[in-house]
């Protein structure tokens, strides 16, 4: 059960790349990033599962946290604002 976990969030992973490399435009890059980071909050879920520590956990919830601002960022600037508005 726990292999198709891996193995499904690697395919998710690589198409997420592909997204990346691929994306015609920023839009679609930065949405290809922001999967990508929940990607790794999903990989961080299955491996404190398997392993029963939870410092995995802390690291999902920082890693979300920080993407979430990232993204929020990102997006301000994309969209020619600037960071105080």
């Amino acid at each position: 059960m726990i292999t198709f976990f891996y193995i499904s969030l690697l395919l998710c992973c690589t198409l997420c790349m592909w997204r990346i490399g691929r994306g015609p435009t920023a839009p679609d890059r930065a949405m290809g990033i922001d999967i990508l980071g929940i990607i790794v909050v999903g990989f961080c879920a299955v491996i404190a599962l398997v392993t029963g520590k939870d410092f995995y956990m802390n690291i999902a919830l920082a890693w979300s946290l920080l993407s979430f601002i990232g993204m929020i960022a990102l997006a301000k600037h994309l969209e020619g604002k600037g960071f105080d508005e």
